[in-house]
C-alpha cells in the first residue's frame, strides 16, 4: 500500500546493509582536547607552539584539520601543511615548503594570477643548498608576515626533517612575529594511558621540550565515545552489542574503528533497522587490507618484526613467557627478537605491559586486537597450527605438573589481559591434528558445554565443529555432529542445524541410537522451518521423502506431522496422527511430542482443550531438560500470541522458568503486552536486523504484527507499512493472518476502509480455507468495525455472530474483550443502554488482563461512548503515555476537549503536538493524509505547521526531517 513518498531512507523495510559516512567533520570524543588548542592558538599570552601527539590511528590528521577549520571560521588565516614518510630524508624539506606555500598565499590574497605566482626566491633555494637555517628562518617569517598568516598547522611531523624542525623551533620563539602560533601533530609511541615513550627524534623532541609549548596528548575513545563516533559514521544508533564489539576489537582507536566499520560495511555485515544498527553474533572480524595504515606500518618495518608479530598473535598471551617460543619458531637471536619488538613498540603496533613497580616487563599485546586478527589470518593453517601446538603443550605442561591445579597453572602462565575461557580451545582448533587427539577433544567439548549457549558467538561452535576432525570412532563421531547441529540451532544458525541434521539422517549408521535418530530427525524439521525454508518443510511433510530414509515409522510419522503443523496445515497433521496412533502412542515418552503436536494444531483450530490440559500436567522427570524447555516455550508462544499474559506468567512460574528464559519472540511478545513497548522494540528491530529469534507455528509473523501496531501509535504509519509489506508470504508459507490484521489497521488509520475491508476478508478467507481459527479473532472484530462504520448492519451483526460463536469454542478473554467492544458499536445507535452496559463489562474484563495498551484502548472507547465518566480519559491518557503510543495520546486529548476536561501538562501537550506532526511529515505523508490521521480538517493542519515553523526556526519540510532524523527537533524547552 502507498502511504506517500518515505522520508527516512534508513526506515524499517525488515533490514538494510549500512553504509559509512565521515560523520560531517565532527570528531567524537575530542571535544575537550580542541577547547584546548582554540585557547593556546587565539590567547595572546598563550604558548608559541601546540604539540598535538597521540598513537597511530588516534585521529591526529582529522583533528589538524577541524583545529584549522576552527580558526578559519573565526578569521583566523591559517597556513596548513602534511608531511609523510620520507620527507625526513631530505633537509629543510618542510621549510621549504612553508615558505613557498606562505608566498602562494601570499599571493592569492593579492588577487595575482597564477601564472604570476613566485617560486621561491634564490635566496631562498641557496639557503637551502648550504644549509642556512637562520636565513630560511628569516626568510620563512618575512613570507609569513607577508602571507598575513597567523597560524601555521603542520600534520606529521614524526615525517619532517630534523633541519626544519629547528627553523620552525626558531621561528616560534622569535621576538619579531609575537601574534604568531605554531601547532604540529605527531603521533609519538604512546599507549592508551597517553604515555609519551622516548621513541621520537632528538629534534623534535627538544621542540616539544621548550618552555613554550603545550602538549595535548588524543586518548583512546571511551566505550561512550565510540558509540558516537558509530552512529556518526552509519548515520544509524548502534546498539549496545556493536558498540561493546567495535570498542573490544579497536580498543577506543578512532583510525581501528573506521578500518573495522569499513571492513564490515564491505560485506554488508551491519544492518540497519528502524535508524538502528547491528551486527549479528556471529559475525566474522574483517581481516585488514594490506593498504591499511596499520598493516602498511608493518611492512615497511621489514622481514623479521612481521615474523616476531606473526609470533606474537599466537603467543603473546603466554607474557614474557613468550620471547623464548618467538626465537625458537622464528629462527631469530633472542637479541634479534627483543629489538623487533621494540621496534614494534616505536611504531606503535604493540604495548610493552608493565608490572605493578612500573618498571619490570610482563609482556606484550598488539594495541588493536583488529591488528592482531589481521596479522594471525594471514598465517597459513600449518604455521598458525605450529604455532598453536606449541601454546597447548606449554599450557598442558604446566597443568600436568603434579603440584598443579588446572585453573590456577593456566591462570599463572597467561596474562591477566587474555580471555582465559577461550584462549586456550582457539590454540587447539588451530593446533587441530598436531596434538593429543583425544585430550583436545575432551577440552573442546568441555569449554563449548561452558559456553552455551553462547549468545555472542565467542566460539563454541567453532570448537565443535573441530571435534568433528579430530574425533576417529564412528559412534563418537556421529553424536559429535548431533551436538554440534543441536548447538548450531541455538545460537540462530538454523541453515547448518538443518544441513548437518540431515547429514545425519541421511548417512546414519548403526552406532546411531534411536533416541538419537529421534533428535536429530526433529532438529532437522524444525530448523528448516526456522530458515524459513517453505519448499523444503512442504517436502518433510510427505510421506514419501521420508520413504526414502528408511526410518522407523515411529520417527517418521511424527516428524511428517511436525513438518505439516510448522507449514500450518493443520487438519493433515491431525488426520497423519489419529490415523498412525497405535505407532507413536507405544509408552509415554514416544507419545509426548506427537500429542505436543496434536495439541498445538487444535488450539490453531480453535479446539483448546487438549492445550490446556497439557498446562497443567507435571512434567515428565524422564524427559531431556532441553525437551521440556523447548516445549515450555513454544506453549507460552501460543498463550502470549493468543495475548494471554496471565496464562503465560502463570506458566512460567508454575515450571520455574524466569521471564528471562524466553527466547527473544517470546520476550517480545511478552514485553509488548506488559506494555514495555520501549524493550519490545529493541528486542523486535534485533531480530529484523541479525534473523535470531525462530518463530513457530501459528506465530509466524507476529514480530513483525505487533512491531507495526506499535510503530502504527506512535505515529510512524509509513514505517509500519514498510513493515508489514517487507515480510514474504510465499503461497506454500504460513497464513497472514496477524498480517492482515495490522495492515487493515495501518489502512484506517489513514481513512481507507474499503482497502482495509479486503485485507481482513482476505485474512478470513485463508484462514476458513485451512480451517485456522487463532487470531482470526481480531480480523472479524476489524470487519465489524468497517461494516459498522460504512452502514451494513446486517454483515455487521453476521461477524459479529461468528466472533460470539468464538467465545464459545476457545473461552478466550481477548475474544470476549473484542466481542464486547465490537457489539458495543454496532449496538450504540438502536439500543445505547446495552451497548454501555457491555462497554462496562469491557472496562472491568480489560483491567482483570493487566495489559496497558489494552486496558488504555478499552478505557478511552467506554468515556468517549458515554458509558463510563470521562475522567477515565484521564487514566487513559498516562497509559497511552507509558507506551509511548504519541498518536493515540493525541485523539485522547481532542476526547478530552470534547468532554469539557482540562489537558493536563499545556507545554509537554503542546510539544507532543509538535513531536507528532513532525513524525508525521518524516513519515512522508501529505497535508491530507496528516488531516485524515489526525482526523482534524486539512486548514487545520496547515495552521499547526505554520506555528511548528515559526516555533522551532525551522523553514521547510525538508528540514523538519532532517530535524525528526537526527533527533534535533527544538522542543519548548529549548527555545
Amino acid at each position: 500500500m502507498d502511504v506517500g513518498r518515505p522520508a527516512d531512507s534508513k526506515s524499517i523495510r525488515g533490514a538494510t546493509p549500512a553504509r559509512t559516512g565521515h560523520g560531517s567533520g565532527h570528531l567524537s570524543g575530542r571535544g575537550e582536547e580542541l577547547e584546548q588548542a582554540d585557547r593556546c592558538l587565539n590567547d595572546p599570552s598563550g604558548p608559541r607552539l601546540v604539540v598535538v601527539c597521540g598513537e597511530r590511528g588516534a585521529g591526529l590528521s582529522a583533528f589538524a584539520h577541524v583545529a584549522a577549520e576552527r580558526q578559519r571560521r573565526r578569521g583566523v588565516p591559517v597556513l596548513s601543511l602534511s608531511c609523510v614518510d620520507g620527507d625526513q630524508e631530505y633537509p629543510l624539506l618542510l621549510a621549504l615548503r612553508l615558505v613557498t606555500a606562505a608566498q602562494k598565499q601570499r599571493s592569492a590574497t593579492a588577487r595575482e594570477h597564477a601564472a604570476d605566482r613566485p617560486g621561491p626566491s634564490p635566496e631562498t633555494l641557496s639557503a637551502v643548498e648550504q644549509g642556512g637555517r637562520a636565513a630560511l628562518a628569516d626568510t620563512l617569517l618575512t613570507a609569513l608576515a607577508r602571507s598575513s598568516a597567523t597560524t601555521v598547522v603542520v600534520d606529521g611531523a614524526q615525517y619532517a626533517d630534523a633541519a626544519s624542525l629547528a627553523v620552525l623551533g626558531g621561528i616560534g620563539a622569535a621576538e619579531s612575529a609575537p601574534g604568531l602560533r605554531l601547532m604540529i601533530t605527531t603521533a609519538r609511541g604512546t599507549a592508551g594511558s597517553g604515555r609519551v615513550s622516548s621513541h621520537d627524534g632528538p629534534a623534535l623532541e627538544r621542540l616539544v621540550a621548550d618552555g613554550a609549548s603545550h602538549t595535548i596528548v588524543l586518548p583512546r575513545l571511551a566505550p561512550s565515545e565510540v558509540a558516537d563516533m558509530v552512529a556518526r559514521r552509519l548515520q544509524a544508533v548502534p546498539d549496545a552489542f556493536l558498540v561493546r564489539r567495535v570498542h573490544e576489537l579497536t580498543r577506543g582507536i578512532p583510525g581501528a574503528v573506521d578500518a573495522l566499520l569499513s571492513g564490515w560495511s564491505r560485506e554488508d555485515a551491519i544492518r540497519v533497522v528502524d535508524g538502528h544498527a547491528f551486527i549479528c553474533p556471529s559475525t566474522p572480524v574483517p581481516v585488514l587490507p594490506d593498504s591499511d595504515r596499520f598493516m602498511t606500518v608493518l611492512h615497511a618495518l621489514g622481514e623479521s618484526c612481521r615474523a616476531v608479530a606473526d609470533a606474537l598473535s599466537v603467543l603473546w598471551p603466554l607474557g614474557r613467557a613468550a620471547a623464548t617460543p618467538v626465537a625458537e619458531l622464528t629462527g631469530l637471536s633472542s637479541e634479534e627478537v627483543g629489538d623487533s619488538i621494540r621496534r614494534l613498540a616505536a611504531a606503535g603496533l604493540v604495548d610493552e605491559l608493565h608490572g605493578e613497580d612500573g618498571a619490570r616487563v610482563r609482556g606484550w599485546m598488539f594495541r588493536s586486537p583488529l591488528v592482531e586478527h589481521a596479522v594471525r589470518e594471514r598465517l597459513g593453517p600449518l604455521e598458525r597450527g605450529r604455532l598453536s601446538a606449541a601454546v597447548v603443550r606449554a599450557l598442558w605442561t604446566a597443568e600436568d605438573r603434579p603440584d598443579a591445579r588446572t585453573s590456577e597453572a593456566r591462570t599463572t602462565a597467561i596474562l591477566d589481559e587474555v580471555d582465559l575461557q577461550t584462549y586456550l580451545p582457539d590454540r587447539i582448533v588451530d593446533a587441530g591434528a598436531m596434538v593429543d587427539r583425544e585430550r583436545a577433544v575432551t577440552e573442546l567439548s568441555a569449554a563449548a558445554e561452558q559456553l552455551l549457549p553462547d549468545r555472542e558467538s565467542r566460539g563454541m561452535l567453532r570448537w565443535l565443529r573441530a571435534t568433528l576432525r579430530l574425533v576417529e570412532e564412528p559412534a563418537a563421531r556421529e553424536l559429535a555432529l548431533l551436538r554440534y547441529a543441536k548447538a548450531s540451532h541455538v545460537t540462530g544458525d538454523y541453515r547448518t542445524a538443518m544441513t548437518t541434521a540431515k547429514m545425519i539422517v541421511r548417512n546414519r549408521t548403526e552406532h546411531l541410537t534411536a533416541s538419537a535418530v529421534q533428535e536429530a530427525v526433529g532438529l532437522l524439521v524444525v530448523a528448516t522451518a526456522a530458515e524459513e525454508n517453505w519448499p523444503r518443510i512442504t517436502q518433510l511433510g510427505t510421506s514419501g521423502w521420508w520413504n526414502r530414509l528408511l526410518l522407523p515409522a515411529a520417527v517418521t510419522v511424527p516428524a511428517q506431522a511436525m513438518a505439516l503443523f510448522l507449514a500450518e496445515r493443520w487438519k493433515e497433521a491431525l488426520d497423519l496422527l489419529s490415523r498412525n496412533e497405535t505407532l507413536w502412542d507405544a509408552d509415554p515418552l514416544s507419545r509426548f511430542l506427537p500429542e505436543t503436536t496434536r495439541s498445538f494444531a487444535e488450539l490453531a483450530q480453535g479446539r483448546p482443550e487438549r492445550f490446556t490440559r497439557a498446562l497443567a500436567l507435571p512434567e515428565d522427570p524422564r524427559l531431556p531438560s532441553d525437551t521440556v524447555y523447548g516445549v515450555t516455550m513454544t506453549q507460552t508462544d501460543l498463550l502470549l500470541g493468543a495475548r494471554d499474559l496471565s496464562g503465560a506468567v502463570n506458566l512460567l512460574t508454575d515450571r520455574g522458568m524466569p521471564e528471562e528464559a524466553l527466547p527473544p519472540h517470546g520476550r517480545f511478545l511478552l514485553f509488548h503486552l506488559q506494555g514495555r513497548w520501549d524493550d519490545a522494540l529493541a528486542l523486535g528491530r534485533w531480530m529484523l536486523a541479525t534473523g535470531r529469534g525462530s518463530r513457530t507455528a501459528p506465530n509466524h509473523h507476529l514480530l513483525a504484527a505487533r512491531t507495526a501496531a506499535i510503530l502504527l501509535a506512535r505515529g510512524r504509519i509509513a514505517n509500519a507499512d514498510r513493515l508489514i509489506g517487507s515480510v514474504p508470504r510465499p503461497q506454500d508459507g504460513p497464513l497472514g493472518v496477524f498480517l492482515d490484521a495490522a495492515e487493515a489497521e495501518v489502512l484506517r488509520t489513514l481513512g481507507r476502509p474499503g482497502e482495509a475491508e479486503q485485507a481482513l476478508r482476505r485474512g478470513m478467507e485463508a484462514a476458513d480455507a485451512r480451517g485456522h481459527v487463532y487470531g482470526t479473532d481480531e480480523l472479524l472484530a476489524g470487519l465489524v468495525e468497517v461494516h459498522t462504520e460504512a452502514g451494513r448492519a446486517e454483515a455487521a451483526m453476521a461477524c459479529l455472530g461468528r466472533l460470539e460463536r468464538l467465545i464459545g469454542r476457545t473461552n478466550g478473554s481477548r475474544t470476549r474483550l473484542l466481542y464486547l467492544l465490537s457489539s458495543a458499536r454496532v449496538l450504540r445507535q438502536d439500543r445505547p443502554g446495552d451497548a454501555h452496559e457491555r462497554l462496562r463489562e469491557a472496562v472491568e474484563l480489560a483491567r482483570s488482563r493487566s495489559q496497558p495498551f489494552e486496558t488504555a484502548v478499552t478505557l478511552a472507547t467506554a468515556a468517549a461512548e458515554g458509558a463510563e465518566p470521562p475522567a477515565l480519559l484521564y487514566e487513559a491518557y498516562e497509559l497511552f503515555g507509558d507506551t509511548g503510543s504519541a498518536l493515540r495520546r493525541f485523539h485522547t486529548r481532542a476526547a478530552m476537549r470534547e468532554s469539557g476536561l482540562s489537558i493536563p501538562g499545556r507545554k509537554q501537550a503542546t510539544a507532543e503536538n509538535e513531536q507528532l506532526l513532525a513524525t508525521l511529515i518524516a513519515e512522508g505523508l501529505t497535508n491530507r493524509q496528516i488531516a485524515t490521521v489526525l482526523r482534524i480538517s486539512e486548514d487545520a493542519v496547515a495552521n499547526r505547521l505554520s506555528r511548528l515553523f515559526a516555533r522551532t526556526g525551522l523553514r521547510s519540510r525538508t528540514e523538519v526531517v532532517s530535524a525528526v532524523l537526527t533527533g534535533t527537533l527544538p522542543t519548548p524547552a529549548d527555545r
